[in-house]
């Protein structure tokens, strides 16, 4: 495998007789295997980028008190290159300020086949260890540019001193096109006096809630962060707006925007600290960090590290929950399994033909726990919105918890105890009744295996909505409710015909008609939904 880079140096005072830092010669000699620190994805790290010329300064080995010093490096990266490609950077003392710009060319490509498409983000001189501590910011391909300082930093990147070592820039080459990736990345050392820290104000972990009560949240959310053009006020004035008690920051491969955060929390808005961890073999929620963490992305499916990853989340009080199971997009369907997850999400964004499959798979996963006896997954609806028209609370959580706090709301999702509302207009309750005794969303109800067992739906906001009733065995009941939404659908069972029952609202199908869920034609039969509960668990046991 062929590929090539080097280095140029751009005239400055600082440095009147600056040179290439890598002079003509062997590809193979220009770079080199990754053969330590990362221990994930296949990976494969350049020669050095060395400032030490200019770090010499007047008198050999004291860096320069002011003044910038660029170099510009350019490089060819074949179809089948690895996940991650490392440009070491030798940063000496006294620099102030990183700076780094990148870009690749564009070539055309035939249909079908995919074109150039490279990310980028630093770790600093502690190294590129897989969940290490060396991380220092991501921005995929959403940024060109970015800039590090103690003070501040671009968003998706860490503020915090550029202390001297080897930092290295990773480039994510997720798609290359036939002829190639020709790449150049340059990097601005700024020297002088390092500034005063950056402010973190991260979120309380607690809001003003209602004791024990439902409490409705979205719990993927982007922002400029990642690849949303959402500020973080917008966020949590949309959140608000939606008439959400909580949300989830969950901007990609990075924690920069948890510092941001506790300036627009409140008590009457909950603002939960995570992180969308996006790999090359599908995307997960870490859902509850302490703030501050983050959780790295750098491993596909054989490098059996999610485990990990997800016991990090769990350690800290959190959920891994695979997102968007479905989606289309390169790299962003779900294949780690479900044995490491504590929920899933079903349904993201507005309803499409991606949330009926991932429906269809968690009621799979749910047979399976019945079967085995094993624990079940619970699932969870989100907005994943990055920018208008995109609604953030479309569709969004209604979480059963103690308070309205952090612990408190993964808890209830952990639980299971929680429905999905396409929006605060939609309300209803889900319960089963039998032999004296009622059970409620994620909560199991044991009788006698011929007792009768009433399930009751009340529903609210979902005008000519159709109410489907589902077991292990499929949908066993299906009612209309009213022209204003509002209507109470009942249907009586036995828990030795049905090991959980749970309850979808749709809409009507694009003709007005309420579907037929239990039928099949061309084409779906049933409308979008408008919400969705997890199960109610029938348990059989002795008179």
């Amino acid at each position: 495998m062929c590929l090539d880079g080097h280095c140029e140096h751009h005239a400055n005072p600082l440095e009147p007789e600056a040179k290439g830092a890598d002079e003509p010669g062997s590809a193979w000699g220009r770079r080199r295997l990754l053969t330590a620190g990362v221990a994930g994805a296949a990976a494969l790290t350049l020669t050095p980028v060395s400032f030490a010329q200019a770090a010499d300064g007047p008198s050999k080995g004291a860096p320069p008190k002011s003044g910038e010093v660029t170099r510009v490096i350019t490089g060819l990266l074949p179809t089948g290159v690895a996940d991650f490609v490392y440009l070491p950077v030798e940063v000496p003392r006294g620099v102030q300020k990183i700076a780094v710009s990148y870009s690749y060319d564009k070539p055309g490509v035939p249909t079908g086949t995919p074109g150039n498409s490279c990310d980028i983000g630093v770790f600093d001189e502690r190294g590129t260890a897989l969940g290490g501590k060396g991380f220092r910011g991501w921005s995929g391909g959403f940024r060109t540019s970015f800039e590090i300082s103690n003070s501040e930093a671009t968003p998706g990147y860490l503020p915090g001193p550029v202390s001297a070592g080897t930092w290295h820039i990773v480039l994510g080459p997720y798609q290359v096109a036939p002829q190639g990736l020709n790449y150049q990345v340059q990097v601005t050392l700024t020297y002088g006096e390092t500034g005063p820290a950056a402010a973190k104000h991260y979120p309380p972990q607690r809001a003003k809630g209602r004791g024990r009560d439902w409490y409705r949240g979205d719990c993927h959310l982007h922002t400029v962060h990642s690849d949303g053009k959402h500020l973080p006020v917008d966020v949590a004035t949309g959140a608000r707006a939606a008439g959400l008690d909580f949300m989830v920051s969950t901007d990609h491969n990075t924690s920069s925007s948890h510092a941001v955060w506790g300036d627009y929390a409140g008590s009457d808005l909950l603002i939960i600290t995570g992180e969308e961890v996006t790999t090359r073999n599908g995307h997960w929620l870490a859902l509850g960090l302490p703030p501050g963490e983050w959780i790295d992305w750098r491993y596909r499916s054989r490098d059996d590290a999610f485990s990990r990853f997800s016991r990090q989340v769990r350690k800290g009080g959190g959920l891994a929950v695979p997102a968007h199971m479905y989606c289309a997009y390169v790299a962003s369907q779900w294949k780690f399994g479900f044995d490491d997850a504590d929920a899933t999400e079903v349904w993201t964004g507005p309803w499409t033909y991606d949330d009926e499959h991932a429906i269809s798979t968690w009621d799979l996963k749910l047979g399976e726990a019945v079967r085995s006896g094993g624990r079940w997954l619970p699932a969870m609806g989100n907005s994943d919105a990055h920018s208008d028209p995109q609604v953030i609370g479309l569709p969004h959580n209604v979480v059963q918890a103690d308070d309205l706090s952090t612990d408190a709301i993964m808890d209830g999702i952990r639980a299971g105890r929680n429905w999905i509302a396409e929006s605060a207009a939609v309300k209803l309750t889900f319960t089963a009744s039998g032999h004296g005794k009622q059970a409620g969303i994620g909560e199991k109800l044991s009788v006698p295996a011929d007792a009768p067992v009433d399930i009751r739906l009340d529903v609210q906001g979902v005008p000519h909505g159709t109410v489907r009733f589902i077991t292990d065995e499929g949908q066993m009941h299906q009612e209309s409710v009213s022209a204003e939404g509002d209507g109470t659908v009942v249907w009586r069972t036995t828990a030795s015909l049905a090991a959980y029952v749970r309850a979808e609202v749709r809409h009507p199908m694009a003709d007005g008609s309420p579907g037929q869920g239990n039928t099949m034609g061309d084409a779906l039969l049933f409308g979008p939904m408008a919400a969705l509960t997890n199960p109610v668990f029938l348990e059989t046991t002795g008179r």
